[in-house]
């Protein structure tokens, strides 16, 4: 028996993400008060069309866009639900990092899947990517060339109009059919996703192992993935 107490909302829970709550809260309080002001059967009214159209749906989605909202929270949610994936901006003490060893001026710092196979691995400075402020930087001065972002596993909304201005890119979740796989395969921009790594700050130059061979079909149920390793060239930045 339900609790009198307890009021279940009639259009049932509310959206946990603002831009489908938004556009919906005002779809339901349209039709809402159309269904108040009108003394016809609810049959007649879903029938003729009348609770809302195609134009109602143009005017709630302009309202809702000229209120100032975009697509940042979609952009940063991983960000926000999981900050420790993204280190300090700070360079660390030395004596605070574990190194790994260093071989030919290369210290491995992490490992990934490869997105899109190359013949050759690629390098170039970090730009750790979680804003949108640093995406409008880049929007209005150009991404630096050469630049490798690393970003979590939202960055692929937040970095979507500048995404093709990277020389590649190290994604700290999601997979090589995610949303962001099937975007650098189509901007031909070197990824790896799914990665660990440790510490990187803006600035450093990294390699990434885009020779290796991308995951397969069944390998994130087998668990063999992780093979595209990230290396830190020492000296060079």
């Amino acid at each position: 028996m339900t609790d009198p107490a307890i009021t279940v909302p009639k259009w049932g829970t509310a959206e946990l993400t603002p831009l489908p709550n938004r556009f919906n809260s005002a779809i339901r309080d349209l039709v809402a008060s159309r269904i108040a002001a009108s003394d016809r059967p609810w049959a007649e009214l879903v029938l003729d069309s009348s609770l809302f159209t195609i134009d109602d749906a143009v005017t709630v989605e302009k309202n809702v866009l000229d209120s100032g909202y975009r697509f940042e929270y979609s952009a940063t949610a991983s960000l926000a639900a999981d900050p420790d994936k993204y280190k300090s901006a700070d360079k660390p003490e030395p004596s605070n990092q574990a190194e790994a060893q260093l071989v030919d001026g290369r210290r491995l710092v992490g490992a990934g899947d490869n997105v899109i196979r190359k013949a050759a691995p690629i390098s170039g400075p970090v730009a750790l990517v979680s804003d949108v402020e640093q995406v409008m930087n880049f929007l209005v001065e150009g991404v630096p060339t050469g630049t490798i972002a690393v970003i979590d596993d939202s960055g692929g909304t937040l970095t979507a109009p500048i995404l093709e201005g990277f020389a590649g890119i190290i994604c700290l979740g999601g997979t090589v059919r995610s949303h962001l796989g099937i975007l650098a395969r189509e901007y031909d921009v070197p990824t790896l996703m799914n990665c660990s790594i440790g510490t990187l700050v803006d600035g450093d130059i990294v390699e990434i192992e885009i020779t290796a061979t991308p995951p397969g079909a069944d390998a994130y149920e087998t668990g063999d993935t992780g093979h595209a390793r990230i290396w830190k060239l020492e000296g060079e930045n």
